[in-house]
């Protein structure tokens, strides 16, 4: 492996608590293809060795072997992924980044009072919209007042009226996703940018019991959505787990992002307050959620309560903007971390008259935060027998933090030709990525295709 992937393992394992050195993994090739001014090549080497090695811990030994192709066809899913033969289609139409209009304030004073971002921003700006998902696409154009037929064109005509930190009020205040796009500095010394600053990459909290050792089979209750959490599940999965995904029933899923996410694991439908989720909970031994801060508590889904009833549980938790700070109870996605964090104006082409912010060149924060909630969650099972149960938390943006001081350096070569194979699924003929890495004592493959979202019981299978 080179330096700086070296260097990036030590320093996640580290941040990981993790008992004793890191794993030595074997490296198979020299690029995952991830090119990149930030050191995502690295990042997504470290973070994927990191949930490999957790799994060799878990189960007493075993060999670590990464391959960096592979690695990078796994980051980059949502861009290789073919059903029937076609591209799934990326982002929808109302989702990317658009020209602003004026009236931000540069003197570096707040706007209407106490501003949550702390800083200003220059000249027109732009901003960085997530309609993906249908309720999200409708709130946006809710929050600024267009019909529901709207396309591109009048969602560039009603941006290029408002200012970059108004559509990011009236958006965010309307349930939608919206972000005014930020550099480095305005970033950093805002407020929410100095909360994420200062929370760790990984907390890790005790609060249980001993349990028993973990067996070759063991429970994870997957209560997540979109990429960071289902990409976590699905490589316990690979490790060895039993993972009961559970959808509410008024939220759609994206069929594609599914097709990859989905892999490995069972589905089902149940509402946060129906008893047999509870009941799922108390019977598994790792939950992971995805939700924002406080979203499942009502229902006897907070840490606190999972531990009480099951002292010897592992709970593991992502968020988008941090646990602390004004932003810890917003609704954000990879892309809009990367715009908010400084990360689309470092990625913008330089040859480019207009300043269009750019993008990593994957969803990079979504599958490293994964690949680090994995590997979370495994060391918390491997010491769970002596230590106990414990809640441990992530967030998208302190994985970007952790980008700006990462190692420079390593090889990413962009044309690096990347890894797919088919599979059978409900939806038909897909191509995706291979597993980033085979787990001790795992599959050499995917153990089984995406169900079709919420069509398994709400049980456990046969230990």
């Amino acid at each position: 492996m080179n330096e700086a992937r070296d260097v990036a393992l030590h320093d996640l394992w580290a941040r990981l608590d993790a008992p004793g050195p890191p794993p030595h993994p074997i490296g198979r090739g020299d690029s995952t293809g991830l090119a990149s001014p930030l050191p995502v090549d690295a990042l997504a080497h470290a973070s994927v060795a990191s949930a490999a090695g957790a799994a060799a811990l878990l189960r007493g030994g075993g060999e670590v072997e990464v391959d960096a192709a592979r690695v990078g066809s796994s980051f980059r899913a949502d861009q290789l992924l073919r059903i029937h033969g076609e591209a799934s289609g990326g982002f929808a139409p109302l989702s990317g980044f658009w020209r602003a209009g004026r009236g931000e304030r540069s003197d570096g004073g707040s706007v209407r009072g106490e501003r949550s971002d702390g800083g200003s921003l220059r000249g027109g700006g732009w901003v960085r919209t997530h309609a993906n998902y249908p309720h999200h696409r409708a709130r946006l154009l809710a929050a600024l007042g267009l019909p529901d037929d709207s396309g591109p064109d009048e969602l560039t005509a009603a941006l290029a009226t408002r200012s970059a930190l108004e559509v990011e009020d009236a958006v965010t205040a309307a349930g939608g996703i919206a972000v005014a796009v930020r550099d480095r500095t305005t970033w950093s010394s805002s407020g929410p940018g100095r909360a994420v600053a200062g929370e760790p990459l990984v907390t890790v909290r005790r609060a249980g019991g001993p349990g028993p050792a973990v067996g070759d089979r063991f429970r994870v209750l997957d209560l997540t959505r979109v990429i960071a959490g289902p990409v976590a599940t699905r490589t316990l999965a690979l490790a060895g787990a039993d993972v009961l995904r559970v959808d509410p029933p008024h939220l759609a899923e994206i069929p594609a992002q599914h097709a990859d996410t989905g892999l490995g694991k069972r589905t089902t439908i149940l509402d946060a307050a129906d008893p047999r989720l509870r009941a799922l909970a108390d019977t598994a031994d790792v939950v992971v959620t995805g939700y924002r801060p406080g979203a499942l508590d009502r229902f006897g889904l907070a840490p606190e309560d999972l531990l009480e009833r099951r002292p010897d549980l592992v709970v593991v938790r992502l968020d988008a903007w941090g646990w602390t700070g004004p932003w810890a109870g917003r609704r954000g996605f990879d892309s809009i971390e990367q715009a908010a964090s400084g990360i689309a104006v470092a990625c913008a082409d330089p040859t480019r008259e207009d300043g269009r912010p750019g993008a990593l060149p994957a969803q990079a924060l979504d599958h490293a935060t994964g690949y680090l909630a994995a590997a979370s969650a495994l060391l918390g099972l491997a010491e769970r027998s002596e230590r106990g149960g414990s809640v441990r938390d992530l967030a998208l943006a302190r994985t970007a933090e952790w980008l700006w001081s990462g190692p420079v350096g390593g090889l990413d070569d962009a044309n690096r030709v990347p890894a797919v194979e088919p599979l059978r699924q409900s939806v038909g003929a897909v191509e995706v990525p291979p597993p980033a890495v085979v787990m001790p004592g795992g599959p050499a493959s995917w153990a089984a295709p995406a169900h079709r979202l919420g069509t398994d019981e709400p049980a456990w299978a046969p230990r």
